[in-house]
């Protein structure tokens, strides 16, 4: 699993220099730093121009196939136990 938190990692970073080098190009702002050696020539270069031109349903099918946290369901609400206020403190505020 180790291979997929390393993809998601190095995919979540690349993907944010690149919309903040679009950003700033269409802005006229500071540009991040140019890319450094093959590795990240190829994440800025290749990688995130080829996922941003991917359809959404392309993207969603490939990211439920992948194992990982963004898979995890979010837990449901607590079931209500009576009401917040305490019974004393009802039986003392006016009507």
């Amino acid at each position: 699993m180790w291979f997929f938190r390393w993809l998601r990692s190095n995919a979540e970073h690349y993907l944010l220099i690149a919309a903040q080098d679009q950003i700033a190009r269409r802005h006229g702002a500071r540009r991040p730093n140019p890319p450094r050696g093959l590795s990240e020539l190829l994440w800025l270069r290749v990688f995130a121009p080829v996922y941003r031109s991917l359809p959404w349903s392309l993207r969603h099918k490939v990211m439920l196939a992948m194992p990982g946290s963004h898979r995890r369901q979010w837990a449901s609400p607590p079931q209500p136990h009576g009401s917040a206020v305490p019974s004393q403190l009802r039986a003392h505020q006016p009507n």
